[in-house]
């Protein structure tokens, strides 16, 4: 900020891209509207560039930057007498919950603790090459590489350790159901 605050107004992108998501949702929890919220993120970016000489390097950037949002969103509600609005407890059945149901949820949190379980089991070797290319989108040339391996060496190592945690899944899944 302290660059943008000298007139290097190109770092205003870097102060966006790190801070765009967190002020994004902020907005949207308080005023329910993911639409006037991206507007809202818009209007706190123009205001520090409008507004940045009046930044002070004395505490955190973070609540500067909350300070111009609730200012931001106070004038929203006071321009568009948007303040939000209670609901009655009675209309809520008229909107069906898109969220899936606790039961639902409760197996997806199940299986992914098993899945993780499953994962820890595996030998060091085939966990850490299973990660690269499954999680963190390697590509199997990219591993061969890593490893000093051929590319058909690594498929099938990547192979062996997802038969290997197929297996171990199954296995876990069988003693909690019994």
């Amino acid at each position: 900020m302290i660059a943008v605050r000298a007139g290097e107004i190109g770092k205003l992108g870097e102060l966006f891209e790190r801070h765009h998501g967190p002020l994004y949702g902020f907005f949207v929890h308080h005023t329910g509207d993911r639409t006037a919220s991206e507007d809202l993120v818009q209007l706190v970016f123009y205001r520090i560039l409008k507004y940045r000489h009046t930044y002070r390097d004395e505490g955190r950037f973070f609540a500067w930057i909350y300070h111009l949002a609730r200012k931001v969103a106070a004038d929203h509600f006071r321009r568009s007498n948007a303040a939000p609005r209670g609901t009655d407890p009675d209309d809520l059945n008229a909107v069906p919950d898109e969220a899936p149901h606790a039961a639902d949820r409760a197996v997806t949190a199940d299986d992914t603790a098993r899945l993780h379980a499953a994962l820890a089991a595996l030998e060091p070797n085939q966990r850490e090459m299973l990660v690269l290319a499954r999680f963190q989108h390697l590509k199997h040339e990219e591993i061969a590489r890593l490893y000093d391996l051929s590319v058909g060496a690594v498929k099938v190592r990547v192979h062996r350790a997802l038969k290997d945690l197929r297996d171990i899944y199954f296995k876990l899944s069988r003693e909690q159901t019994a």
